[in-house]
Parts: C-alpha cells; sequence; structure tokens
C-alpha cells in the first residue's frame, strides 16, 4: 500500500486535534501531581503526554485500522511494541509531548511527532509546533514541506554547506559514557555555536529550515527521530549512524549525526570525535 500526502495530512489535523484539546489546556497548568519522573529528572512524562498519546492513537486507528500505533508512553509500559517496527507493514510511531521537560517547565519549545513506517522504513511524518499551531510534514520522495495555520505551504531546504567553524549545531551528548562525553564536549569550540533546545522536534525543524547546520544525537529512541530524520533527509539532508550506515528506526545504539551533505557530515564527525 502506499502512503501519500492526503495521508500525512490527515495524521497531522490528528496531531493538532490532541494539541488543542489535550496539549494546550494543561500548558503552564500541570500540578505537581500530575507530572512524574520516568528515568531521571530529565525524563518526564505528564498527564498532557498521556491524554494526548490516548488520542491520538484511537484516532489513528479509527482512520488506519491497518496500522499499529508505537507510542513513547505505551512503549513504557509494553516495550515488546518496537519489535514490531520491522514487521508491520503499517506503523505510526507517536511522540505525544517532544521536549516534556520544557512543557513541564512552562517553557513554550516543544512538538507533537508522528513517523509513518512500512516494514521498518520510515515513509511519511509530520511535526507539530503546537504554539504557532504549524506543521512540517515530509513524505519519501516528495520532499519536504512547512503547512502555517492559515494553509499556506513552503519547500524545506537544508543549509548551504560550509567549514565547521561556521556551523551551527544542536549536539546532544548527555547518553554518551564518560569519558567519551566530556571528551566531546571538549570539542564543541570547533564549531560556530552550540545549543541545546532538550527538544528533537525543533532540533530537526530547525534544521529542515535551513537554520542550523548539524545534529547529533546518540540515544536513539524511534519516536524521537523517526519523523524528524526524515524531515532532514527530503530537505535535502545527509544523515547516518557514526559508523556511517543509513538510520532506521529499529535501531537505537550507534548514534545519529545529520548535515546538510556528506562531506559536511565527514567534518563534523572528524570535529566531534577526533583529536
Amino acid at each position: 500500500m502506499t502512503f501519500d500526502t492526503t495521508d500525512i495530512r490527515a495524521v497531522g489535523a490528528i496531531l493538532k486535534r490532541a494539541a488543542t484539546e489535550e496539549i494546550m489546556p494543561r500548558f503552564r497548568s500541570l500540578k505537581a501531581d500530575q507530572i512524574r519522573e520516568k528515568s531521571s529528572l530529565f525524563d518526564l512524562v505528564t498527564e498532557g503526554d498521556e491524554a494526548a498519546e490516548r488520542m491520538i492513537t484511537s484516532e489513528v486507528r479509527a482512520r488506519f485500522p491497518e496500522a499499529i500505533v508505537i507510542g513513547e508512553e505505551a512503549t513504557a509500559k509494553d516495550e515488546t511494541l518496537l519489535e514490531r517496527i520491522d514487521e508491520a507493514a503499517l506503523a505510526v510511531i507517536v511522540d505525544p509531548i517532544d521536549g516534556t521537560k520544557n512543557f513541564a517547565s512552562d517553557l513554550p519549545l516543544f512538538g507533537v511527532m508522528a513517523a509513518v513506517t512500512q516494514f521498518g522504513e520510515v515513509v511519511a511524518s509530520a511535526i507539530l509546533d503546537p504554539i504557532c499551531n504549524d506543521i512540517a510534514y515530509a513524505v519519501k520522495g516528495e520532499g519536504a514541506w512547512l503547512e502555517y495555520q492559515d494553509g499556506s505551504t513552503r519547500a524545506l531546504k537544508v543549509a548551504e554547506p560550509g567549514p565547521v567553524d561556521q556551523m551551527v549545531g544542536f549536539l546532544s551528548t548527555g547518553s554518551l559514557s564518560e569519558p567519551q562525553r566530556s571528551q566531546v564536549n571538549g570539542r564543541f569550540s570547533r564549531f560556530g555555536m552550540v545549543q541545546l533546545l532538550r527538544c528533537a522536534a525543533h532540533d530537526y525543524r530547525q534544521a529542515a529550515q535551513g537554520f542550523s547546520h548539524v545534529l547529533f544525537y546518540n540515544k536513539l529512541m524511534p519516536w524521537d527521530h523517526a519523523a524528524g530524520w526524515l524531515l532532514h533527509q527530503e530537505a535535502g539532508g545527509f544523515s547516518a549512524h557514526l559508523d556511517g550506515t543509513p538510520y532506521r528506526p529499529s535501531q537505537r545504539t550507534g548514534g545519529l549525526l545529520c548535515a546538510p551533505d556528506q562531506a559536511s557530515w565527514e567534518a563534523a564527525r572528524r570535529a566531534l570525535f577526533e583529536d
């Protein structure tokens, strides 16, 4: 079966409804007992995450009854869902609130993401900014575009390549083990600017719009990266695991580095990991 622009826009409409009904009414209104730690102080879940995922899951199943839904919060309760990505003829991978730490800290920098896979291959994605109510879309082989609240659109394109010392990077090293974490952090000065938004949804949107050059992640949960990876690729970018192999959402190790093209990718990798 094919999954086309009409289909991914239907998913985008579901994300918008969930944001309108379940996420934004709770933003800056959460009580302490509506926020919980998962693995650490930096890994949170809120009542908003859970309510939004329930709604998205229900509506995706109604619109695409043949699809399995792999949500971040559902997977926290049943990790075997991750094992179904490669075998599923149609799967929708959902991050109900990406940037939950920001959301719970009253910071208006979070997103809602969905990636569509067929037998483990990402074929479409949507990343909603609930604050601006616009969505970045991608369909494999058909490009990436931003759809504004008024329905107008513009094509997305990554930044032009340039030397490392002029690159802007969103580099997440928190899950690297020592001493590698300190070694990589010590090389940040090789880049023009290094930032951390605590929100992969906006990292990928910034890169796909040409506002940044390099993205690096070591922890690769599929709801954090599958949607953004396709957006970046369809905007003209190059990405791979650190050993050069192509990204797949079922692979959760090996790091992921994204850049405007392969030459920039190789230069950024050297800058981050070589003395």
